[in-house]
């Protein structure tokens, strides 16, 4: 599954979006099927499919649990992950400390990032893609060299 793309939504009064058909066909969701709404970094939400969230569990499974700032995500992170449901339309309803985390409004921003997507207020958004596409040449060769460093050691291993 490879999500990409960026797409604005509204939220409407009862906090739903629609997710675009796309989205939905490359995330396998069915009408009335199940999604788990995360918090994300940089104050926005994360989406996933069953098989992402459970992916993300088995990775987390291998991480010790004696580290205290592993402790710490994991009860942030599972404590405010909700379950929901898609309806027919292919609207899902984003729970509203969810909202409230992300500083919703009516105007959101739904990109797609590789295995999940994410949510966030508009204006949130334009200010962080416009702070960071600046960088974007730096970004990319440090984002090039940590997964250069890890491929390493994983054909070491």
């Amino acid at each position: 599954m490879l999500l990409t793309g960026t797409f604005n939504r509204l939220l409407d009064e009862k906090q739903r979006i629609a997710i675009p058909k796309r989205l939905r066909d490359a995330m396998k969701c069915i009408p009335r099927g199940v999604l788990y709404i995360t918090p994300g970094t940089d104050r926005s939400l994360g989406i996933y499919s069953e098989d992402a969230f459970s992916q993300i569990a088995d990775r987390m499974a291998l991480v010790s649990p004696a580290r205290q700032d592993v402790r710490a995500f994991l009860r942030l992170f599972y404590a405010q992950a909700q379950r929901v449901d898609l309806d027919r339309q292919g609207r899902l309803r984003i729970p509203l400390e969810l909202v409230q985390l992300a500083r919703l409004d009516k105007e959101v921003v739904l990109l797609g990032v590789q295995n999940h997507l994410e949510l966030w207020a508009a204006d949130q958004w334009q200010q962080y893609f416009t702070d960071k596409q600046i960088h974007y040449d730096e970004i990319a060769e440090k984002a090039w060299e940590i997964r250069d460093r890890e491929q390493g050691t994983a054909d070491r291993g």
